[in-house]
């Protein structure tokens, strides 16, 4: 049984000409086996300093124009994401030995978008997009756990807390996705969609 694709790699990268076609497909194949938050991406931004800095965040969706998550456009890459639209993800499955790395610049999504996902979260959730000023100095707990409950008696009806207007989602408009294998030895496989100019994708293999 043939275990390689036209281009000699594990027949796991299949043969798609899209990268997105092959990223929702690793995508299910990880719903499948990872533990916890299969969509848990780590998240790469810059400075205006040029200082880099990386946290997780978890995606909430994706198609063909980009790759979406939600948070506190006052945070720390809020900030960064607004001086320094250029960024990049990593994802990493163990379980599956697999590594999607993809690099682009980021859009902030619609009001209308932002909206529609922010009334799918929890109430304690979308209260906590309110209390929290997300990566600024806290002088002790007391004072989160304040906020929280000052907002709760200002929102006290569950089905009618509004999106505050710090709080949307970027989109993540690939430029780059590499898909990466884990190999015997260290002998990984890798490949390269790349998006030229007139907006196709070009495939490349890499050296592991």
């Amino acid at each position: 049984m043939n275990q390689k694709n036209l281009l000699g790699l594990n027949n796991c990268f299949l043969d798609k000409n899209d990268p997105i076609d092959l990223f929702e497909k690793w995508m299910n194949e990880a719903k499948k086996t990872e533990p916890n938050d299969p969509n848990a991406v780590a998240f790469g931004t810059s400075d205006h300093n040029n200082s880099p800095s990386i946290r997780m965040v978890l995606l909430k969706d994706f198609n063909k124009d980009g790759f979406i998550f939600y948070t506190n456009l006052n945070s720390q890459k809020g900030n960064d994401l607004k001086n320094n639209p250029k960024a990049a993800m990593c994802f990493h499955w163990k379980s599956l030995l697999r590594q999607i790395r993809i690099n682009g610049v980021v859009q902030k999504i619609s009001d209308k978008v932002a909206d529609e996902y922010y009334n799918t979260r929890g109430y304690e959730s979308r209260i906590g997009a309110w209390a929290s000023k997300q990566s600024s100095v806290l002088h002790n707990r007391d004072e989160l756990l304040n906020s929280i409950e000052e907002y709760k008696k200002k929102y006290n009806n569950k089905n009618e807390v509004p999106r505050p207007d710090h709080w949307s989602g970027w989109n993540l408009i690939p430029t780059s996705i590499e898909f990466w294998l884990d190999g015997d030895s260290r002998i990984h496989e890798r490949l390269k969609y790349t998006k030229d100019e007139a907006g196709n994708w070009n495939k490349s293999l890499l050296s592991p």
